[in-house]
């Protein structure tokens, strides 16, 4: 199969995930019921699947998408399979911004506990795109990146015991545990608009990312700016990442699973990984989120508790896997 076959079938595969989403929920709807939403879409079954479902069926698969992008890039600039946008801090950042404001009491301010959430990543992008400048090894940036996690999550246990209420507090866990619920169109432009620089900073470093696999000092020769695609890499993952956190709270193991998904179809380019890294994770949370709605449960199961119970063992078995190429 070749690459751009894998990426339409990808594409498909997204389509009919969306559109599940977006037309199977928690409550049944009757084939009249759907007739009714398509013939007028502002009745309340109308209201039900284009304001409620649609709007959170996109968002799932934008964040997602940002996600396993962001992964793809992070396991091509490290060499590393392991290697996913927690580990290099952006997400802790990005969770400790937005506890930062909850905390604040700000949540009543539209847009404030995302925008703090996105700063946040931004400062630690920041710190990150400067180290990836100045030093080329990719274990000290994981080092770095690990210290940052540390400290993020450190700051947000700081933000949990200085919180004013026990109100306060339960904003905070249920925000840190990820969901896509009550979104609307609104929210789907505003990730977009960093997701989509995020994105195509990582789809520029590409060409780098391949040339890595080589070695630094080839790649070091073969002409291309390596440095400036370097931070690239950084810089549109720690946007992308950032963007994620602050639309749908912290989500894990989705940039780690993607990549995985996908790269042996694609024979383990890390530049040629990277759309059908987007593409998978897009479906991935999309699909995630439609069953954290169908698990019959008295209260809907957190999107980011989803992703944890079917990443974990994911993540086992990635670390088995790379401790046996270790050892030969």
């Amino acid at each position: 199969m070749n690459r751009l076959t894998f990426i339409l079938l990808l594409t498909v595969a997204l389509v009919l995930v969306v559109i599940a989403a977006t037309f199977l929920g928690e409550t049944p709807l009757s084939l009249a019921q759907y007739s009714e939403a398509f013939a007028r879409p502002r009745s309340a079954v109308g209201e039900v699947l284009w304001s409620i479902r649609a709007p959170r069926a996109l968002v799932a698969a934008l964040v997602g998408g940002g996600l396993g992008l962001a992964g793809a890039a992070m396991q091509g600039l490290l060499r590393n399979p392991l290697a996913e946008p927690g580990v290099l801090g952006v997400s802790s950042f990005a969770g400790f911004g937005a506890a930062l404001a909850l905390s604040l009491g700000l949540a009543s301010v539209a847009g404030m506990v995302e925008g703090a959430a996105l700063i946040g990543a931004l400062v630690a992008g920041a710190l990150l795109v400067g180290l990836a400048a100045r030093f080329k090894e990719p274990e000290t940036l994981i080092l770095f990146g690990v210290s940052l996690s540390a400290l993020g999550g450190a700051l947000t246990a700081l933000a949990f015991n200085l919180s004013p209420s026990p109100i306060t507090t339960a904003e905070m866990l249920s925000w840190l545990q990820g969901s896509v619920a009550n979104r609307d169109w609104g929210d789907i432009w505003r990730a977009a608009i960093p997701m989509v620089i995020g994105a195509g900073l990582c789809l520029y470093s590409g060409r780098g990312l391949t040339m890595l696999t080589l070695g630094e000092e080839t790649a070091a020769m073969s002409g291309l700016p390596m440095a400036r695609l370097r931070a690239c890499a950084v810089a549109g993952a720690a946007l992308l990442a950032g963007a994620a956190v602050a639309a749908a709270g912290v989500i894990g193991f989705v940039g780690l699973a993607a990549p995985h998904l996908v790269r042996a179809a694609v024979k383990n380019d890390p530049g040629r990984t990277l759309l059908p890294s987007a593409l998978a994770g897009a479906a991935l949370l999309a699909a995630a989120d439609l069953a954290a709605r169908l698990i019959p449960t008295e209260q809907e199961l957190r999107l980011g508790v989803v992703t944890a119970l079917f990443g974990a063992p994911l993540f086992a078995l990635v670390a088995w896997r790379a401790s046996r190429s270790w050892r030969t």
